[in-house]
C-alpha cells in the first residue's frame, strides 16, 4: 500500500476519539429543558468540556459554558424556584434560569436560602451521558410548575 493510503487509516482512530454527548432534563415538557453537553476531545483524556443549554421554547434558548471538569463527574440539578436551576459539578456550582435563558453565573457558596430540592443528575453510565431523575421522595414538585 502507498503512504497516501496508509495515512488516513492511521488517522482514523484519532478522528473517532472525540466524544460529544448530550442529555436532557425535561421540565414538564420537551419544550422546557436543561441539556448538558459534554465534549471529550480524546478517549484517554481525564477531562471534558461542559456546557448547558437552558431552553423554554419558543421564548428562549441559550448555551452557557461551564468549562472543563472531570470526564466522569456527575452534575446534580437543584430547583430553588422561579425557573432558577443550580448545577453542582463536584465542588463547582452554577446557577442558570429558564425565564429569559440569559442568566448564568458561577456560585462561590451555597445560596443562603438553600439549593432547593434535588431534581436528578447527569451522569455517565455504560459510556453514555444520561439524566437520572431523583427518587420521588427526594425530588419535590418543581417549584416553578405552580406559577
Amino acid at each position: 500500500m502507498s503512504r497516501k493510503t496508509l495515512l488516513p487509516l492511521f488517522l482514523l482512530p484519532l478522528l473517532l476519539a472525540c466524544s460529544d454527548q448530550r442529555a436532557a432534563f425535561e421540565i414538564g415538557s420537551s419544550q422546557h429543558s436543561l441539556t448538558l453537553i459534554r465534549v471529550q476531545n480524546f478517549f484517554w483524556a481525564k477531562t471534558a468540556d461542559y456546557s448547558v443549554v437552558a431552553a423554554r421554547m419558543p421564548e428562549c434558548m441559550r448555551r452557557h459554558d461551564m468549562g472543563p471538569g472531570g470526564a466522569d463527574t456527575r452534575v446534580e440539578v437543584y430547583a430553588p424556584g422561579n425557573d432558577a436551576w443550580i448545577l453542582k459539578q463536584g465542588r463547582r456550582m452554577f446557577v442558570t434560569e429558564t425565564r429569559t435563558c440569559d442568566g448564568f453565573a458561577r456560585l462561590e457558596d451555597e445560596p443562603a436560602d438553600g439549593m432547593g430540592p434535588l431534581q436528578g443528575s447527569f451522569e455517565m453510565r455504560g459510556g453514555r451521558l444520561i439524566f437520572v431523575a431523583a427518587p420521588k421522595s427526594a425530588a419535590e414538585a418543581v417549584p416553578s410548575a405552580a406559577n
